[in-house]
């Protein structure tokens, strides 16, 4: 593909989105950035929040790993389904109930100002490096296949890409991201639907849905109890996995906070989980097509040496130009939506929960000048941390994605669950030590796991077993100072 051609579409897009920022940031006060005035709509926000959960890491990583785990990725995406259905009917009507702009406002209450600021910190530190993986697969895609060409440095790449990102969310927050989202997420799909459909025209000649099945990659229950792929935990890690992520994540749950009622806000979300699984299974589909096509043999030796390369491989170098541009088109549109609702979230979060911006009686001006500043602070940090993920070359980026969650949102879950689950409250001076103490524990015990556990080896349930042991650490604290 012509560089010039990429490099005008990239611009292209990012003056659109500059364009959409102005238009639905006019006339907002400061609240806007935060909770969009409560205005959204709810379907407008479903759709948009397809391309947030998706993101890169799905585009790039779901196809690829179809060759060896078949579609036993659904049996996740089926947890996912279940966990949208529980946060929309237990944890937004409480947030809504409590008129939170920040959810983490619930520890606050329920607990006090020191597990309140250590549920933001997590937050803070999950969304970092979740957000900055997602980031990195696509700038990777591009650089390698494009950029490194034309001589462009990645660094310079990563730097260039922040800064349109924070030009065009600065001043719209919430209210932007709502509809640059569906935006992008329309893109994004178009991409996946007309690759689809260029694959099965290709091999209209063979019996593909056969092929599937002779090849191994339409097996989607995986019934080992000791794999890390048995249905029982993925299905179970699943609805956790969706609890905390969304649930307990701010970046989501404030597009979802943005609409008028509660009843909109649990509409959204139940229409996304069916949407969501459908398109999940289109990404597989995908990846078994893309492996079919290699293997048909027409274009000789192509497959890559990492899973992840499969589709930007095939789809730069071997199919035609449109689909090529269409491919980089979804590729953008899978990158924004990672970096831009991020950015906007944990700037909310670290003034709102850490800075304690609406308590200090500042007036709009300054707070306006405060927020600015900590999304330029945070917008650096998303620029490191890409930079680290560059030059440690992370291989297998979607187990890499979900290994941090499991770590970084299980005392998350745990604080929540505590709160919800029983009437007692912990010691909170102890409540920071808890929720380092328990991902830490877990992380020695999935080392261990085949010898200690008799063969069973511990996947993406690393979320449960974190936010169980803070949950009993919390308790533990509690009933040994009732003895006293």
């Amino acid at each position: 593909m012509p560089p010039v051609l990429l490099l005008s579409l990239v611009f292209g897009y990012f003056l659109l989105l500059l364009g959409i920022a102005w238009y639905t940031s006019r006339g907002a006060g400061e609240h806007a950035f935060y909770s969009g005035e409560r205005k959204s709509l709810w379907y407008v926000v479903a759709f948009g929040m397809i391309g947030t959960s998706l993101s890169g890491v799905t585009f790039i990583s779901v196809p690829g790993m179809v060759q060896m785990k078949g579609w036993t990725y659904l049996q996740l995406v089926l947890g996912f389904a279940i966990g949208y259905w529980i946060v929309a009917g237990i944890l937004l009507p409480l947030y809504y109930r409590m008129k939170l702009t920040s959810i983490y406002g619930y520890l606050r209450g329920r607990f006090g100002m020191t597990s309140y600021r250590t549920g933001a910190a997590f937050f803070i530190l999950s969304r970092l490096a979740g957000a900055t993986i997602r980031i990195y697969v696509v700038l990777n895609v591009i650089q390698l296949f494009v950029l490194d060409a034309m001589g462009v440095p990645f660094e310079l790449t990563a730097f260039v890409v922040m800064l349109m990102i924070v030009l065009y969310t600065l001043k719209g927050g919430v209210k932007t991201i709502v509809w640059t989202d569906t935006l992008q997420t329309l893109f994004m799909l178009g991409a996946l639907v007309g690759t689809i459909i260029f694959i099965t025209r290709s091999l209209s000649a063979y019996d593909w849905p056969s092929a599937m099945q002779d090849f191994g990659m339409s097996r989607v229950v995986d019934t080992d109890w000791r794999s890390d792929s048995f249905f029982l935990k993925q299905i179970l890690a699943g609805i956790f996995i969706t609890i905390a992520m969304t649930g307990l994540d701010q970046e989501m749950m404030q597009k979802n906070l943005s609409v008028a009622t509660v009843g909109g806000a649990q509409k959204n979300m139940r229409a996304f989980s069916v949407v969501l699984l459908g398109v999940n299974m289109l990404f597989l589909l995908l990846g078994a097509l893309l492996y079919l096509f290699i293997y048909s043999g027409r274009f000789g030796e192509i497959l890559p040496m990492r899973p992840d390369d499969t589709f930007p491989t095939l789809a730069l170098n071997y199919f035609p130009p449109w689909l090529g541009l269409l491919f980089i088109v979804g590729l953008i549109s899978a990158l924004f939506p990672s970096a831009d609702g991020a950015l906007t979230a944990l700037t909310a979060s670290t003034c709102i929960d850490l800075i304690g911006i609406r308590d200090r009686g500042w007036d709009e001006e300054r707070q306006k000048r405060v927020r600015q500043r900590v999304h330029l602070g945070i917008a650096v940090l998303f620029l490191l941390c890409i930079l680290y993920f560059h030059w440690l070359a992370t291989p297998t980026v979607i187990k890499t994605l979900f290994d941090i969650a499991g770590f970084t949102y299980g005392p998350l879950l745990g604080l929540f669950a505590f709160g919800l689950l029983f009437r007692t409250k912990p010691v909170e001076r102890w409540v920071p030590l808890v929720c380092i103490a328990a991902p830490v524990l877990t992380y020695f015990l999935r080392m261990f796991s085949k010898e200690i556990l008799f063969g069973y080896q511990m996947g993406f349930e690393v979320l449960l077993v974190v936010a169980g042991i803070t949950m009993m650490g919390l308790g533990l604290l509690r009933r040994t100072t009732a003895s006293h």
